[in-house]
């Protein structure tokens, strides 16, 4: 997840730029956020002064007049607006952190770390399976973002993932789902324990409403699944404000702890970063590219008629209004950035506006900020000294009918001097609508728009091409022909882009951020993606959801007051008062409080902690009785055999006695418990001390062997680990004949055993097969890796593809140092290809004493593996995997198969259990085996004294190397140690027997001696 993870405002750097131009911005790519480039996000251009338009002086003297006032109208307007508040997709508060630094002239850029780009696979793949993504819909509306994940998974299907789709709800657009992706699942919040999350390569979540997903993700031992967190609503953005005017610290923790579990949190548009850049932990990126603006433009287009708007804002047919807008991130920063427009605009206004000029009449409306007035009056203050007519020039806020503005345009001008890393969704809104757009040469700009096709672009120094651009698309008072083609040709262009870009972003993303396992299928190039476009035919408009009048402001706002992070609020803040929630919204009112409200709230509070505090000092004051010591103590005694008694002897524990079966079941987490089994035939063993179940009698793995207490040991050995601590002394925790084992995860993938089965395993070791049998029922084939595979494998190579590929290499190499067989020795146990089955996911059931025999061969072999993957002090990369789950557990895999290769190879018979069914059948007959069985190596004659001759060693301390795994892994035992103990038995009672001779002596000697008093 990244230990050095830049500090928040650490991701929006800061830089001198005072002339932008293409060297100062990076070649873009299709996912912001996989390398180190940049693009400028602030202030790019500079005021320039402009160049001769007319010969007469009276020009430059009104041009002078404007810098002036604009000047001076731009402290006024810093005094006297500063307190107005605009939103749009965030409080202004939110945004203010970031923008403090940003002086005119300078660049903020989002730059975004942690993935490393292109990376390099160090591990070959075997194509046998496609990589796995789970995508959990917590979006499940017909709405943009559902238009966007939709199109984004239809393509990653197509360059081979192979995706199972949960929703948090019975979503409106499944059969959209099912036909274009694939099948979903609906699932509730309660039921994402019983998801067994492991088998995924990653799990994408869309929006913040899927939260409770994100939290099952949380647990072990699903907490290290690749996780992407798509959020595109800015509900949470809004609140994080209040929460730290209210201090309510313990919500951000909450939050950020969320959004640090994921490997990458995407955003849609650049603002988003900052907006929430307080939960920033450096998994911070974005990916360009959202159908929201065309959405939103399209459904407003077909519910309002431009006519009738331009009538009701009071303007008529033959007007030609140019709409200014600007960025709208910036929307507060009124004085310097319009400031900058006007300028740049002086000769527009003065030729195409003034006072008694023969031309039509043109209108400049300028949107920016919001509706109060003082920003008309400082506008209508230059128009003024500009000698313009007093309607020629208009404000229009941003709080107010963005849509609506738009639409009733002839022009849009982009007049803002801020440089955006994202494409300036005002002036998509347009091109949908059908208006012209004239833009200045930013290299976002031109990276879509396409000079004289999509619209016009100008030179911000060149102020004779903002001329030409006017008189280009204006002709007699209307627009041109070519102003239609113009407008035409940018809303075709505007309906699908940055799709593409969109697509290729996510593909490109999951392609270095999923470390996909070794038996994985390579995914198509990207490059091999077609011209990407919206899915826009399948979503219907019938069922759209969403209002045809929403506005700029109040788009992201739609249905947000039933959000998850309401509820959270509410659960999380249980001390305030109920009064502060509508009962009906569940909307926090609190901004509509007033200050001596939350003061006598303030005071309420203090009045109740002083109460409770002088409460508790009157109570520890006060004598109590509490009984006689002899009481107290009895008491005390009765609760600890209690509390023993309730952990260790719970029901499953008095029904196992007298049973001569016991089925182990290895976990590692709390993720794991919703597949545990309870009753007498399962006995739960945990890998992880504070995730053991309560009220349970459930084995401490840990406790019983100290090794396990190291992670690193822990994880590489897993479910062995749990196998070398019952081992280890295994009277003292299991005392019957037989010994099973099964992982947690038999159960997850619906392998284990059926109660049909259960009863037949119990009847048959209670009758016979007493001797060298174990007994499995999860075969390899169904362990979920290869489930439906067309291969016909050998064990060796199925070995291979369910361990990273060099399973029988790295087992060739462990078993010849383990037997120090010389290089010209083969080392490679031979497995038979008769098709039978093997035992996988650690599901078998053995005799006791074969299960510590195989304990013994397990211990030596872990060990010789072990010292392979160690160079001296080093520990080198895992040679068994690629994926995190295989680095993690890298020994683990390669191990969970070791007892087919020991029960083979030491004429064990072996019998697969039908997991339904409970039918027996004998695999690879012992008749069969004669003649490939290396029964040499497998010997128990062989293997003790091997053992013994390790446990001499380990207690002379004669270590072969610096970490030796072996002595660590359970008891250390040998001849030796049995001569000394009997040897300091017989010391121990010899002394005894001299002390007591030479007592008796004394006492004849001298007779009884009574001490003295005080003595």
């Amino acid at each position: 997840m990244g230990q050095n993870s830049p500090r928040p405002h650490d991701r929006f750097r800061f830089k001198r730029n005072p002339k932008p131009t293409s060297k100062h911005v990076l070649k873009s790519s299709s996912a912001t956020g996989l390398s180190d480039r940049r693009r400028s996000y602030g202030h790019g251009g500079r005021s320039f002064v402009s160049r001769k338009l007319c010969s007469t002086t009276s020009f430059y003297l009104c041009l002078l007049a404007v810098v002036f006032a604009f000047a001076l109208v731009s402290m006024v307007l810093q005094s006297s607006i500063g307190s107005l508040v605009f939103r749009q997709g965030g409080s202004e508060r939110t945004g203010r952190t970031v923008r403090e630094g940003l002086k005119f002239g300078s660049s903020l850029m989002f730059v975004s770390s942690r993935i490393e780009v292109d990376r390099v696979r160090k591990k070959p793949l075997i194509g046998v399976r496609s990589p796995r993504l789970a995508i959990i819909l917590g979006n499940t509306k017909n709405d943009p973002s559902s238009l966007m994940l939709l199109t984004v998974m239809k393509h990653l299907r197509g360059l081979g993932y192979m995706l199972q789709i949960y929703a948090t709800e019975d979503i409106q657009i499944r059969p959209l789902w099912d036909k274009t992706v694939g099948q979903v699942s609906v699932i509730s919040p309660e039921n994402y324990g019983y998801i067994d999350w492991s088998i995924f390569d990653g799990v994408v979540v869309n929006s913040l409403e899927a939260h409770d997903a994100i939290s099952s993700l949380m647990q072990e031992p699903f907490c290290f699944v690749q996780l992407i967190w798509i959020i595109q609503e800015d509900t949470l953005a809004n609140r994080l404000p209040l929460y730290q005017e209210k201090g309510w610290e313990h919500l951000i923790a909450y939050w950020k702890n969320d959004f640090a579990r994921a490997d990458a949190v995407v955003f849609s548009d650049f603002s988003f970063p900052m907006l929430y850049s307080v939960l920033d932990t450096g998994n911070f990126f974005v990916i360009p590219g959202s159908p929201v603006d065309v959405w939103a433009a399209e459904r407003y287009q077909k519910s309002n008629s431009k006519s009738q708007l331009r009538m009701t804002y009071g303007f008529g047919e033959d007007d030609m209004l140019v709409l200014v807008v600007g960025s709208s991130f910036f929307y507060n920063e009124l004085s310097w950035d319009y400031a900058v427009a006007m300028h740049n605009l002086g000769p527009l206004l003065t030729n195409y506006a003034r006072d008694g000029d023969a031309r039509p009449s043109f209108k400049f409306l300028f949107l920016c900020g919001n509706s109060s007035s003082a920003y008309n009056d400082a506008l209508q203050d230059i128009a003024g000294h500009l000698g313009l007519r007093h309607d020629s020039v208009g404000h229009y806020g941003l709080d107010g009918d963005v849509d609506g503005m738009l639409l009733i345009s002839d022009l849009v001008l982009y007049g803002s001097s801020q440089e955006e890393q994202g494409f300036p969704s005002l002036l998509t809104r347009a091109m949908t609508f059908g208006i012209p757009i004239i833009a200045p040469d930013y290299p976002i700009i031109r990276k879509y728009v396409v000079d004289g096709e999509h619209g016009i672009i100008f030179s911000k120094d060149k102020p004779d091409e903002l001329m030409k651009a006017f008189s280009l698309l204006t002709l007699k008072g209307k627009l041109s022909n070519y102003a239609r083609a113009i407008a035409s040709s940018g809303k075709l262009l505007a309906k699908n882009m940055q799709a593409s870009e969109c697509i290729t972003g996510y593909a490109k993303l999951l392609d270095n951020v999923l470390a996909l396992p070794t038996n994985s299928i390579v995914t198509g190039l990207i490059f091999q993606l077609e011209q990407g476009e919206w899915e826009w035919d399948l979503f219907s408009e019938e069922t759209d959801q969403w209002s045809s009048n929403l506005t700029y402001m109040n788009l992201m706002e739609a249905e947000r007051n039933t959000s998850v992070v309401y509820d959270i609020e509410e659960h999380m803040t249980p001390l305030l008062d109920s009064r502060i929630f509508q009962n009906e919204s569940e909307i926090m009112v609190d901004d509509n409080l007033i200050e001596l409200d939350w003061d006598e709230i303030h005071e309420i509070d203090s009045l109740e902690e002083v109460e409770r505090i002088e409460l508790e000092e009157i109570e520890g004051r006060t004598e109590n009785n509490y009984g006689a010591w002899e009481e107290l103590y009895r008491d005390a005694k009765k609760a600890e055999k209690l509390k023993f008694e309730a952990n260790e002897r719970d029901e499953g524990e008095l029904e196992r006695t007298g049973q001569p079966l016991c089925i182990y079941e290895v976990y590692n987490g709390a993720g794991s418990w919703p597949f545990l089994h309870h009753g007498s035939l399962y006995r739960g063993l945990s890998l992880s001390t504070k995730s053991r179940r309560l009220r349970s009698d459930d084995v401490d793995a840990v406790g019983r062997l100290s090794i396990l207490n190291e992670i690193y040991y822990r994880d590489i050995l897993l479910e062995m680990g749990g196998m070398f601590s019952i081992a280890n002394r295994v009277d003292n925790v299991h005392k019957r004949p037989w010994i099973g084992f099964q992982s947690w995860r038999a159960a997850a993938r619906k392998v284990s055993l059926s109660s049909k089965a259960e009863k037949v395993l119990e009847g048959t070791v209670q009758q016979k097969h007493r001797g060298d049998v174990i007994y499995f029922w999860a075969h390899v084939d169904m362990d979920g890796e290869l489930a439906g595979s067309e291969h016909v494998l050998t064990f060796w190579s199925m070995c291979d593809i369910l361990n990273a590929g060099n399973c029988r290499t790295a087992f060739q190499d462990a078993f010849r140092q383990m037997y120090a067989l010389p290089s010209y020795v083969e080392a490679l146990p031979p497995m038979p290809e008769d098709g039978g089955h093997w035992s996988s996911l650690h599901s078998w059931v053995m005799p006791t004493p074969s299960f510590l025999e195989f304990m013994m061969f397990s211990r030596m072999f872990t060990d010789s593996l072990d010292s392979m993957h160690t160079n001296a002090h080093i520990t080198t990369e895992c040679m068994l995997g690629s994926s995190v789950s295989e680095k993690r557990h890298c020994y683990c895999r390669l191990l969970e198969l070791l007892v087919n290769v020991w029960a083979y190879h030491s004429a064990r018979t072996m019998v697969y259990i039908d997991p339904d069914s409970g039918s027996l059948e004998e695999q690879h007959p012992v008749e069969q085996r004669k003649g490939f069985m290396w029964t040499k190596y497998f010997n128990a004659t062989l293997l003790k004294s091997m053992d013994e001759d390790l446990a001499e060693a380990a207690d002379d301390g004669d270590h072969p190397y610096d970490r030796w795994l072996w002595p660590r892994t359970g008891e250390v035992h040998w001849q030796g140690i049995y001569e000394r103990e009997r040897e300091e038995r017989y010391r121990i009672k010899m002394d005894k027997k001299r002390k007591q001779k030479e007592k008796i002596i004394e006492r004849l000697t001298i007779g009884y001696r009574q001490a003295t008093l005080g003595g």
